[in-house]
């Protein structure tokens, strides 16, 4: 089973900062994920939230400010003082960070409560640019733009997300067309994802950071989990 540092190493450091990211960089982990959004120069960056409230010294949403006006925010010291000074990173700078690595990186597009206009093109041309076209896979709630990535790269990895499960996700993924299904961990034992992982669907489950639940994951068959303990993660997998 496969593990993906959620957010980077966001455990202990702040999540998505290109300190969590080079944290991930040195870990033997197979991937990594993160979320991406567009300012109001449609510059992707790379945040969970649509506002930058939770994660920053500063107020307001990410459409409705430039680069260079988020860039003047702290994003690290809410985590810790240690992380005084991280500032909001862009998709071409967290690419940067695996260019030279192994992982897996799982970009995640935020469009499913605003929509970005472009943002999937914006996406898929800095991916191609850094030539990690066959290293991502590409997911959203929205599962419009799941299909738009399908459309315009056919041959990159996309995947559906779901917060609730679904009856027969199998025949859905097939009807989208995804690649994968990223499933919420309460809905990891349902019936309709059962049923999918049993038909061949590639099955990864957020967010998982108890021990608890890793022996029953690996024995259904998921094929990753996304946490936000990587290093605990591989270690347990590793040792059993």
């Amino acid at each position: 089973m496969k593990i993906y540092a959620h957010r980077g190493y966001s455990g202990s450091y702040p999540e998505n900062t290109l300190a969590a990211f080079r944290a991930v960089a040195k870990l033997p982990v197979h991937g990594v994920e993160f979320d991406v959004h567009l300012t109001k120069d449609r510059q992707v960056v790379v945040i969970h939230d649509e506002s930058i409230d939770r994660t920053s010294n500063g107020k307001g949403y990410i459409k409705d400010m430039t680069l260079e006006e988020l860039r003047s925010y702290d994003f690290g010291s809410w985590f810790g003082r240690e992380f005084e000074g991280e500032v909001i990173p862009t998709l071409s700078e967290v690419l940067n960070v695996f260019r030279q690595c192994h992982h897996h990186i799982n970009i995640e597009l935020k469009s499913d409560v605003f929509v970005y206009t472009g943002l999937e093109e914006l996406v898929l041309k800095e991916v191609e640019e850094c030539g990690m076209v066959e290293r991502v896979v590409i997911s959203s709630f929205d599962h419009e733009a799941v299909n738009r990535i399908f459309e315009l790269a056919p041959d990159v990895e996309n995947a559906a997300l779901f917060a609730n499960m679904i009856l027969n996700v199998k025949e859905y993924q097939r009807q989208l067309p995804a690649k994968a299904l990223h499933v919420y961990l309460p809905t990891a034992v349902r019936k309709p994802v059962l049923d999918a992982i049993k038909q061949g669907s590639i099955v990864r489950v957020w967010t998982v950071n108890e021990l608890d639940y890793v022996d029953q994951l690996l024995q259904l068959g998921v094929d990753g989990i996304f946490t936000d303990e990587p290093e605990k993660m591989y270690k347990y997998i590793h040792n059993r």
